[in-house]
């Protein structure tokens, strides 16, 4: 029917400069040309041609849970969990029961956390190394 291929993912935040500081060393985006030239957004690359968008503005009224995420896969999942402690970035599992990280039933380990204004993210351990 339609060839669809996912392109950006816009969230709205509280603090620009401090989400842009979050996604760029907690997750490793790189921030790339706002095409928009807009100074409350600005842009990074997740890889592959796909994109984050981080607006400033009244994220008060967002409200989510862990069931509303952006999932990432990679392959040290270990090096990511010593990362995200030199943060002091609370891990979650898939039930947003801290402390704690899923094991799902085909063996591959999963962690969820928040950025500074809410917003849940996945990290999967990815399945082979070609992932």
């Amino acid at each position: 029917m339609f060839d669809l291929i996912f392109d950006h993912y816009t969230i709205r935040v509280k603090d620009l400069d401090r989400s842009a500081e979050f996604y760029q060393n907690v997750l490793g985006f790189s921030e790339i040309e706002n095409r928009t030239q807009k100074a409350h957004i600005r842009w990074f690359s997740m890889g592959e041609g796909r994109e984050l968008h981080i607006a400033k503005g009244n994220s008060d009224i967002i409200k989510t849970n862990v069931g509303v995420h952006i999932a990432l896969r990679l392959k040290d999942f270990d090096g990511f969990l010593s990362h995200l402690n030199r943060y002091n970035i609370n891990r979650h599992n898939s039930k947003g029961i801290q402390d704690s990280i899923t094991t799902r039933a085909d063996g591959i380990r999963q962690v969820y956390f928040q950025d500074p204004d809410g917003y849940w993210i996945e990290v999967n351990e990815a399945a082979t190394l070609e992932d």
